[in-house]
């Protein structure tokens, strides 16, 4: 039993996607200071740790073949950028203005990806890891290779433990993202459930809100797992693991747009049937889809066959039963509602079916389609277009690789003006803490002072506690360990336990207490001028841009409705343009929320617009969720004499609205808050004799709905084009 018990807990340990992490790193910084100790050369533990972090910090995702190659790209960044610090640190003038071009240049390099966004970053975290070395030495430049090839070493050494890792546990990571997808999945299941709460008084905007934001968070575990995946497929075949992974995640793709899909204002569902248990049915039913697609997170985590519960089943009859019994009522006032709700049992009976579906996934069909768009640079023509687009003053790269280097050069002035003890620690927090964004830099400013207050007076406490070097190298190893583990999740945390890590590791070599005061002044020195930075030399209000990244959102959606009604007109086709289409939408949405998100962070002036914002965010959820209703129904063929008027009739005309308000917005150019064409559209889309094929009715309604959320999107847009002083009165509801 207690075997068993242990087995099971090692399975859960191993599952969580940062424990084989924290093992990398622990057996790194273990095996670094076992080596030092065993040499007696505890002076080496430093440049070890520092090569280890940076090697980490350039980590990302691939297959061990790209991961070989990046470690050997990095490590000529590295031994490149190291020495380059040693020969020029004794001219100050050469010495800041090559490190002032090069921060500019590698920040630069984050325009042509993930991957080598990490490696440019890293290298400069590297180099400024050099300077501290450097200075530490008095300033003097002899043998000049040595540090570097010590923190070059550190850094080969985690990288080849990283390409060993991949080599035996490949699939790991592909595991872990469809765990954590499944389960963003199943909390937006239950989201979505709050909506058919049957109150007449609900806020539907609060939920929607609500749902905006968790949707933004699937879209990305969505991309994170389309990316692992791209990196075990290449250009070859899938094998057979890879291809039950890529199953999955077309699986979830599908539930996607299954559970974001809506087919009627949901206020008036309440309102007609708060009487019938029709919407708790429909509640109770999704909120079990939202349960399983928990279970199905966990089984792939732990690696355990997947069950679907066949009582759902039952659930879904029951709900079917229920709108039988609304519909032999007769009720004319509920004719066009239980349409509705029918196509919503059908929907989710279909998500009940790709549930079950995922019990076995080797049994699906192949995709007839199953292309991932690569969007990593090919050939040097496309690194230099890429670089070419982001080299304006409009790009916010461009803007945050001119504002860095001014930072750090200010940052190398304060250093050289009042020769503060360990003065190029206050480089270091600058690097970390300027980030793009005005908010992402307040968040990380705050987080950086309070974690190195908190990680001091930690250390003040363990060196009174703990005296004995060799558990001081075993503390430093634990930090560094935890500093890892939280570094994109708890950063408070995380810059605690570096701090706690610094001062041991300088306590082996020296006197740690001495480094108490230094580190907490040049944290509050680097973290203010990385704040002034943003905020006075071309800072990147949100507040400023919204309209655009509004113009974007309904491009987007516009796209999406073009490529539904091709599919309409050609027959249902899961290709890579519709399914590239589709999560461009989503990710403008996604992108939309995290900009307000990020607005909220900035001074009072800069935010009097996040009202509207937020609500635009409520009104194009709605619209990207009938338009998802739209998609999902796809395999419902349009009857051949209403094609013409549907799909290059109502569909085109309703994406020219969509596209003429986002243009608008654009170019902030004014405009029409009512149009007398949408109005008679929406009327005539509206009527529908009985006799009508159910196809071509679900399609109307749903172009219907599309057409009514044009009249609120167009109020906001010409308010946030005009910016008067009153808010404008909403005519529609958002539903």
């Amino acid at each position: 039993m207690a075997s068993t018990s242990l087995r099971n807990t090692f399975r859960r340990l191993w599952a969580l996607d940062k424990f084989s992490y924290s093992v990398r790193v622990f057996i790194a910084l273990t095996g670094s200071m076992a080596l030092c100790w065993y040499q007696n050369e505890m002076s080496q533990l430093i440049p070890l740790f520092l090569g280890i972090i940076a090697s980490a910090l350039s980590e990302t995702d691939d297959s061990w073949q790209g991961r070989l190659n990046a470690l050997a790209v990095t490590l000529v960044c590295f031994s490149i950028a190291a020495l380059s610090v040693e020969l020029l640190f004794p001219y100050p003038v050469v010495f800041i203005c090559a490190f002032a071009f090069a921060a500019f240049c590698l920040t630069m390099l984050g325009a042509l990806g993930e991957r080598y966004g990490a490696i440019a970053y890293a290298t400069l975290i590297l180099s400024v890891y050099t300077m501290i070395g450097v200075d530490q030495r008095g300033g003097e430049v002899t043998d000049f290779w040595h540090e570097p090839m010590l923190l070059v070493a550190g850094a080969a050494w985690y990288g080849l433990l990283s390409v060993l890792w991949q080599m035996l546990f490949s699939n790991q990571p592909v595991q872990q993202a469809l765990a954590r997808l499944f389960r963003e999945l199943g909390l937006y299941l239950k989201l979505k459930s709050d909506l058919f709460e049957p109150i007449r008084t609900l806020d539907v905007e609060a939920k929607r809100l609500q749902l905006a934001k968790q949707n933004g968070k699937v879209v990305g575990a969505l991309n994170v797992t389309k990316e692992i995946i791209l990196n075990r497929v290449g250009s070859g075949r899938p094998g057979s693991k890879v291809s039950r992974y890529l199953k999955l995640y077309f699986l979830a793709q599908d539930i996607h747009e299954r559970a974001s899909s809506s087919h009627y204002p949901y206020n008036s569902l309440a309102e007609a049937f708060f009487h019938s248990d029709v919407l708790f049915r429909c509640q109770r039913l999704l909120r079990q889809q939202g349960r399983a697609c928990r279970d199905l997170s966990a089984s792939i985590q732990l690696r355990q066959p997947f069950i679907y519960d066949d009582s759902f089943a039952h659930a879904l009859d029951d709900l079917r039963a229920s709108l039988e019994h609304l519909r032999i009522q007769s009720n004319p006032a509920w004719r066009g509602l239980l349409r509705s709700l029918r196509a919503l049992a059908n929907n989710l009976g279909t998500l009940d079916r790709l549930l079950s579906d995922a019990s076995n996934p080797d049994a699906l069909a192949d995709a007839t389609d199953s292309s991932l768009l690569d969007r990593s640079p090919r050939n040097l023509k496309d690194v230099w277009t890429r670089l070419r687009l982001q080299l304006t003053p409009t790009s916010l790269l461009f803007r945050h690789a001119l504002r860095l280097p001014l930072a750090l050069v200010i940052g190398y002035i304060m250093v050289h003006l009042i020769h503060p003890s360990q003065g190029y620690w206050i480089i270091l927090t600058t690097v970390f803490v300027c980030q793009p964004s005005y908010g992402a830099t307040r968040r990380k400013l705050g987080q950086r002072i309070i974690g190195t207050a908190i990680g001091l007076t930690a250390g003040w406490i363990l060196f009174d506690l703990i005296s004995t070097p060799v558990l001081q190298s075993m503390c430093a190893v634990l930090a560094g360990v935890v500093f890892f583990v939280n570094r994109t999740t708890r950063y408070t945390l995380s810059t605690a336990a570096i701090t706690v890590m610094i001062l041991f590791c300088f306590n082996q070599v020296g006197d740690g207490y001495g480094v108490f005061l230094p580190r907490l002044l040049d944290t509050l020195l680097g973290s203010l001028i990385a704040g002034l930075a943003v905020f006075l030399f071309l800072p990147d209000w949100q507040g400023r841009r919204l309209n655009k990244v509004l113009a974007n959102t309904l491009s987007c959606n516009s796209i999406y409705l073009r490529q539904i009604m091709q599919q309409y007109a050609n027959g249902k086709s899961d290709d890579l343009a519709y399914r590239l289409a589709r999560r461009n939408a989503h990710n403008a949405d996604a992108a939309l929320s995290t900009t307000l998100a990020n607005m909220l962070m900035e001074p009072g002036h800069f935010r009097k617009e996040a009202d509207v914002g937020f609500r635009f965010l409520v009104l194009s959820h709605t619209l990207l969720s009938y338009l998802s209703g739209l998609g999902a129904h796809r395999d419902t063929p349009l009857p051949a004499e209403v094609r013409e008027q549907l799909i290059e009739g109502a569909g085109a005309s309703l994406a020219a609205s969509i596209d003429e308000i986002a243009q608008s917005l654009m170019l902030r150019e004014p405009v029409a808050v009512q149009s007398d064409a949408e109005e008679a559209l929406a009327t005539s889309l509206e009527q529908m004799p009985e006799e009508i094929d159910e196809g071509q009715r679900l399609v109307q309604t749903q172009l219907a709905l599309i057409c009514r959320q044009l009249g609120p999107l167009r109020t906001l847009a010409a308010h946030l084009i005009k910016a008067p002083d009153s808010e404008p009165q909403i005519t529609g509801r958002a539903a």
